[in-house]
């Protein structure tokens, strides 16, 4: 279970140029629950993501994860339990890197930060397996460098890095944003197959409406750093795309 308790983030603090991002803020993850959470831009959805990722810290309040306090941890100490998508296919991944060595660094994620980049039989075997999962045939291209992939087979690769260090919890931030309509289909099914496989506890930020209503368990609206709708899967299922769209209507 994620909880953030009274949580504030502020930039700029104390000048005219001042911005809360995030006000006192109380939120809770139930285990392998799967929110969505919708805004307008400004609204501190990618502030609230960076907070629990440990990307910036908070000024105030606390955030757990189980029993553990970890909101003075840094990022790459929360990435032991926390992992993360990005809307920029480029970004969380080794581009120069092969897509089995960068399956190797996903794998380490637990493990002490030592350089140990080695790659077995077995261990091919197994990433092998998984890629082929995706039908996109990158299963007979794992020498080829990340950085040549097209962004749907990037985004979809990183998601299944995200098994090979048994995280506890899936941040995605706008993870189609970037990609054509179709890639985007074939990338938000990949990610709900993973969540549930794996049973994630999954955090997604999206723009898009009808993936928001598609997806998840949960719908959460954010305004002005703060949560102003949540509905719940039964509550959620009774809402029309005409509904949610018009909550930004005077945007």
């Amino acid at each position: 279970m994620l909880q953030l308790e009274h949580i504030t983030k502020a930039f700029n603090p104390g000048k005219a140029t001042e911005v809360v991002a995030v006000q006192d803020m109380t939120f809770r993850l139930e285990a392998e629950s799967y929110a969505v959470l919708v805004g307008a831009n400004g609204s501190g959805k990618s502030t609230l993501l960076n907070l629990i990722a440990g990307s910036v810290y908070a000024d105030k309040g606390k955030i757990w994860l189980d029993a553990r306090e970890i909101q003075r941890l840094p990022d790459y100490r929360r990435s032991r339990w926390i992992a993360r998508v990005f809307q920029n296919p480029l970004t969380g991944t080794a581009s120069s890197l092969s897509i089995l060595d960068n399956f190797r660094m996903a794998a380490l994620r637990r493990s002490p930060k030592r350089l140990k980049l080695g790659v077995d039989a077995a261990f091919k075997r197994a990433v092998t397996e998984k890629v082929a999962t995706l039908g996109m045939g990158l299963e007979h291209k794992l020498t080829q460098p990340m950085g040549t992939l097209s962004g749907g087979q990037r985004q979809a690769l990183t998601l299944l890095m995200t098994t090979m260090a048994d995280v506890d919890i899936l941040l995605l931030d706008e993870p189609t944003a970037a990609l054509d309509p179709r890639s985007a289909r074939e990338v938000m099914a990949i990610a709900d197959r993973i969540i549930r496989e794996n049973r994630l506890t999954a955090l997604l930020v999206t723009h898009n409406i009808a993936e928001a209503l598609r997806y998840g368990t949960r719908l959460i609206q954010m305004e002005n750093g703060k949560i102003i709708r949540d509905y719940d899967q039964q509550a959620k299922s009774t809402l029309a795309q005409a509904e949610v769209v018009s909550w930004f209507d005077y945007y």
